[in-house]
């Protein structure tokens, strides 16, 4: 992190300072917890609907902290600031940081494939100049401000991925990174209970492009686009698909989908080379796409983008592959689901050899529109060459009907039993499981791993 003093901190955050010390304070790093406390360290106790971190203040000063920002004031002798809101406060710095560093930011949000496309868009850069990345999948606004801490005058580029849930989150924390580079990766029907309608979805991704400057940069994917998305007047856009047009700036041909491996050549307005990702499904084309006009529109050659995308490997809990025996394939997909990572799963379930079994669990999230979304998924899935679907989960029971190879189970004890025999009475077959993250599919996964004993 840039070191900051505590008056500066304060005058950042609006706050007022408590028990000051004689001497200026520096802070050289942040934390919200307070069993990770650093050298010259920040506390700074969240509050949220369920906890109120201010009550391990003592704990955080015991384990070396050296000053506090707070809601309120609290009786140790610990410099504090107290302002109103610690959870704005926390962006308000993550700002300064962000401007003080002079990095330049690529904000990238959608639907599904983020964190692909963040990986993917992090390994090239990183080989272009020094490069900040969000870890793991810590995207909402207190994620971000975090990993924007990190942050220091040494790095060139810093990769944030944005998440949402509600309407307004998108636009906050854009307003907190001020991307120079922003892409909305892909459009579905996701987080319905919060939005109400994919119009509404639309328009919530779509103000990461309203927070561009006037010269910034915004990628889009033709192949997902919407109508609500408004763009500044003199804004660069870039344009990727996976059919070429006269429109686009980045697009595939020569697509060979392998086992677990895509090859393609990718074509960009710099040229063409060959790509191997070491990863399944034609989804993963286009998150390269996405990944590769981001790091184009900052200056990161061909070669960069090869290698880059050449390291990339499967991430657990997103089509992770697990071979159980030579000819039998488990892909464990169970990080989260929703309408376009499902279409992603069964496209790519297809393409795998042997008898072909879909494991799932219900897509949450989805409001009012659960009901016609599973049905959907079940009409897909019907048409594309599974042998098997078996699932749990009261939407999946409802659509369960609409295909004579799909068997429905009460729990996860009687779908395994079912499953286990499946996978011993077929020499070649292909296993995906997926599910969203409350329904805790991993647990078949390890089951399966713990059986086969791999």
């Amino acid at each position: 992190m840039i070191p900051i003093t505590l008056t500066k901190l304060a005058k950042i955050t609006k706050g007022y300072i408590r028990n000051t010390v004689k001497t200026e304070l520096f802070i050289e790093s942040i934390s919200i917890n307070s069993n990770k406390i650093e050298r010259n360290s920040l506390f700074i106790a969240l509050k949220g609907n369920r906890f109120d971190a201010h009550e391990f203040v003592f704990k955080a000063v015991n384990n070396g902290a050296k000053a506090l920002l707070l809601e309120r004031q609290i009786d140790i002798n610990c410099p504090q600031i107290i302002v109103k809101n610690t959870r704005h406060a926390i962006g308000n710095l993550a700002t300064w940081v962000c401007q003080q560093s002079n990095v330049c930011v690529i904000g990238l949000t959608g639907s599904s494939g983020k964190t692909s496309v963040k990986e993917m868009t992090a390994s090239i850069l990183s080989r272009y100049n020094n490069t900040l990345y969000t870890i793991g999948n810590l995207n909402n606004d207190i994620g971000v401000s975090i990993t924007l801490f990190r942050l220091t005058t040494k790095y060139k580029f810093a990769v944030i991925e944005i998440g949402a849930n509600n309407q307004g989150e998108i636009k906050y924390i854009t307003n907190i990174i001020k991307p120079k580079i922003a892409l909305v990766n892909n459009l579905f029907d996701a987080h319905l209970t919060g939005f109400g309608t994919k119009n509404k979805l639309a328009k919530e991704k779509g103000e990461i492009y309203q927070g561009l400057s006037d010269t910034g940069t915004a990628i889009v994917n033709i192949d997902s686009f919407s109508k609500k998305w408004i763009f500044k007047q003199n804004q660069t856009i870039l344009y990727y698909s996976l059919t070429k047009n006269q429109k686009v700036d980045f697009y595939p041909t020569d697509i060979k989908l392998k086992k677990l491996t895509t090859n393609f050549i990718l074509h960009t307005p710099i040229g063409y080379t060959k790509i191997i990702l070491h990863l399944p499904g034609i989804h993963n084309i286009s998150n390269a796409l996405a990944a590769s006009a981001l790091s184009f529109s900052v200056g990161a050659t061909l070669e960069h983008i090869k290698n880059g995308l050449s390291k990339i490997q499967p991430m657990i809990g997103r089509l992770y592959p697990i071979f159980l025996d030579k000819n039998k394939i488990l892909l464990d997909d169970t990080y989260n689901s929703n309408v376009g990572s499902m279409i992603a799963a069964i496209n790519t379930l297809t393409s795998l050899p042997g008898h072909r079994v879909l494991v799932i669990s219900d897509m949450l999230e989805l409001g009012d529109h659960s009901c016609k979304l599973h049905r959907k998924i079940a009409l897909i899935a019907k048409k594309e060459k599974i042998n098997k679907i078996l699932s749990i989960g009261k939407f999946n029971e409802i659509v369960s009907k609409y295909n004579d190879n799909w068997e429905h189970f009460n729990c996860k004890k009687k779908l395994l039993i079912k499953l286990i025999c499946l996978i011993e009475n077929n020499d070649v077959i292909s296993v995906l499981v997926k599910g969203s993250r409350i329904s805790v599919m991993e647990n078949i996964i390890e089951s399966l791993k713990e059986y086969f004993k791999c």
